[in-house]
């Protein structure tokens, strides 16, 4: 994820959202970050083929992809190494990710356009109001959230991503028997995602606490550049892997 900067005063660009979209407590902060002249030509002229405009109805993924198939909802892709891995890996689902940075949303098409990809599209907007508004519910076989950002001090822990309403949100959207699968290598938001995610009746989780590493036995998490790095110098990780009942 961008570098954690405060969202007192976020700057316009892109992927700025209007005031209607202001309403609730964002779990990013909008800035002018880098975007390489390669980032921002794929912004431009990849994107639009991947693009699913934002909008106060529910999605139709059949219409979407163009066929009937598993839907994964990918939250926060960074740079888009970890869906482009998965989508390629699992041509027989279809994914679809959320992001608000332009970087990140130009590498993503640039993965897809040069592995060839039909089964990844792209929303870009604030994920709260995607999954609440277009998501329909029970509609999901899975959801990912991967190294969200932590926001880690304490007066900010209210930015987070993963809070109890929120929760509640993604469960109803989950099929019966669907997956959500999360990763966090600070380990005083994953033993606050432990605590949410234990806390939503609607969840169960088949390890009882965190998953042994970082493999789903239906969609498996890849080991990025990122993660393999963390690794190396000591860093922990943990995966949560909870199942809607």
């Amino acid at each position: 994820m961008p570098p954690i900067q405060d969202a007192a005063n976020p700057e316009a660009g892109p992927g700025d959202l209007p005031d209607a979209a202001r309403r609730h407590i964002r779990s990013f902060a909008m800035r002018r970050g880098h975007v390489t002249a390669g980032q921002r030509r794929a912004y431009q002229e990849l994107v639009p083929n991947l693009a699913v405009p934002y909008a106060l109805a529910h999605i139709d993924p059949a219409e979407i992809f163009g066929r009937v198939a598993p839907l994964v909802l990918e939250i926060g892709f960074g740079m888009g190494e970890t869906t482009a891995a998965i989508a390629q890996t699992h041509p027989e689902l279809d994914f679809l990710g959320v992001e608000v940075f332009v970087a990140g949303i130009g590498a993503l098409a640039r993965r897809v356009h040069d592995a060839q990809l039909p089964n990844v599209r792209i929303i870009e907007h604030d994920a709260l109001e995607v999954v609440r508004n277009m998501i329909a519910p029970g509609s999901l076989a899975g959801i990912h959230i991967f190294f969200p950002d932590p926001w880690p001090k304490a007066r900010h822990h209210k930015r987070r991503l993963l809070r109890k309403d929120f929760i509640g949100d993604l469960a109803q959207c989950l099929q019966p028997g669907a997956y959500l699968h999360c990763a966090t290598d600070w380990e005083d938001y994953a033993s606050q995602m432990l605590e949410v995610l234990s806390g939503e009746a609607r969840l169960r989780n088949p390890h009882g606490g965190y998953a042994p590493g970082p493999r789903n036995p239906r969609c498996e998490r890849p080991t990025t550049k990122f993660h393999a790095r963390g690794e190396a110098l000591g860093h922990g990780v943990w995966d949560l892997v909870f199942e809607r009942v």
